[in-house]
C-alpha cells in the first residue's frame, strides 16, 4: 500500500473551509429522504434533518453531505422540485446554524445543485461524475466549487475492472476540465455498491491506492453497504465494526475523506489511523 496525500485548502465562504492533508475528514451523511436504504424517513422533515445534522457536526463531520433523493438498489426517481423542496430549506437552515460547515449537495441534477449552492452549500457531490445531467460540468464551472466525481455506470460491462474504473474517472475529469472546471477543484469517488457486486467491490477497494494514484484527493463511501452486510451477514444497522475496517483500510490507501453515517465512531477510527500514519511518517524520516 502507498499512501499519497493531497494538500490543499478550499476557501467556500466568510465562514467555511476545507483543509485536505491534515487529517481525514469525515463527511456526515444526512439523507432527507423517504426511502433511503438505511435511514429513510428518519430525517425527511426539516427540524429533524437540522436537529440531526447539529448532532453530527457535535460528534466530528466536517462536512455534512444533503441528499433530497435515494440512491438504494432499485429507488425511485424524483424530479428536480420534489428533489429542491426537500433540500433546499434543510440547506438554509442548518447554514444559519453551522455557517462554518462545508455543506455539500448530493444530487445529480444542475438546476438542484445551483439553488442549492444558492442556499448555502458549498460542494456538489455527483453520483453520476458529470455524465448523466449535461449542464453539470458547466453549473459547477460556472459556480466555482469543489466538486465529487463519483465512478458509476449504467451497465457491468468491465474488461479489466480496475482499468475501466480508472477511464471511467478520468472521463468524467475530462468533462468537468472541458466545462472550465480546475483539476484542484476536482475530488474522486471509487463508487463503491455503484454498478458493482460483492467481488467488483471488494477489488475496487484493494485497489484503492491506484484510484488515489491518479491525481486526485478520493473520498470513500462504504458506510453500511451491502457488500459489507453480505461479508458480515449482518443487516445495515449492525455493521458498524464493518463499516470501520473499511473506513481504516481506506485510509491506509490514501482516501482522505470518508462519508458515513456512524460519525462518532468512525471519527475515533479516522484519528487512530491518522495517529499511526504520523507516527508512520516520523518513523521513515528518521
Amino acid at each position: 500500500m502507498k499512501t499519497t496525500i493531497y494538500e490543499r485548502e478550499y476557501r467556500l465562504s466568510k465562514d467555511a473551509a476545507l483543509k485536505l492533508g491534515q487529517s481525514t475528514l469525515i463527511m456526515g451523511i444526512l439523507n432527507v429522504t423517504p426511502d433511503s436504504f438505511s435511514d429513510g424517513g428518519r430525517y425527511n422533515d426539516t427540524e429533524r434533518a437540522v436537529e440531526h445534522a447539529l448532532q453530527l457536526i457535535e460528534e466530528g463531520a466536517d462536512i455534512i453531505d444533503i441528499g433530497g433523493e435515494s440512491t438504494r438498489p432499485g429507488h425511485e426517481p424524483v424530479g428536480a422540485s420534489e428533489e429542491l423542496a426537500r433540500v433546499i430549506p434543510v440547506i438554509e437552515a442548518i447554514h444559519r446554524h453551522a455557517p462554518q460547515i462545508p455543506l455539500s449537495i448530493d444530487t445529480y441534477k444542475a438546476e438542484v445543485a445551483r439553488q442549492a449552492i444558492g442556499a448555502g452549500a458549498h460542494i456538489m457531490n455527483d453520483i453520476w461524475g458529470f455524465k448523466h445531467d449535461p449542464d453539470m460540468p458547466m453549473t459547477a464551472a460556472e459556480l466555482g466549487c469543489p466538486v465529487i466525481l463519483m465512478h458509476n455506470r449504467r451497465d457491468r460491462n468491465y474488461t479489466n475492472l480496475i482499468e475501466d474504473v480508472k477511464r471511467d474517472l478520468l472521463e468524467s475529469v475530462e468533462i468537468a476540465r472541458a466545462a472550465g472546471v480546475q483539476d484542484h477543484q476536482i475530488l474522486l469517488d471509487p463508487g463503491i455498491g455503484f454498478a458493482k457486486d460483492y467481488d467488483e467491490n471488494m477489488k475496487v477497494m484493494a485497489s484503492l491506492d491506484q484510484l488515489v494514484g491518479l491525481g486526485f484527493p478520493v473520498l470513500l463511501a462504504t458506510s453500511r453497504k451491502r457488500f459489507i452486510q453480505t461479508a458480515l451477514g449482518a443487516p445495515a444497522q449492525d455493521v458498524l465494526e464493518g463499516t470501520a475496517a473499511t473506513v481504516a483500510y481506506g485510509i491506509a490507501q490514501g482516501c482522505q475523506i470518508v462519508r458515513v453515517h456512524d460519525v462518532k465512531h468512525m471519527k475515533r477510527t479516522a484519528m487512530m489511523c491518522d495517529a499511526m500514519t504520523y507516527a508512520s511518517t516520523e518513523l521513515q524520516r528518521n
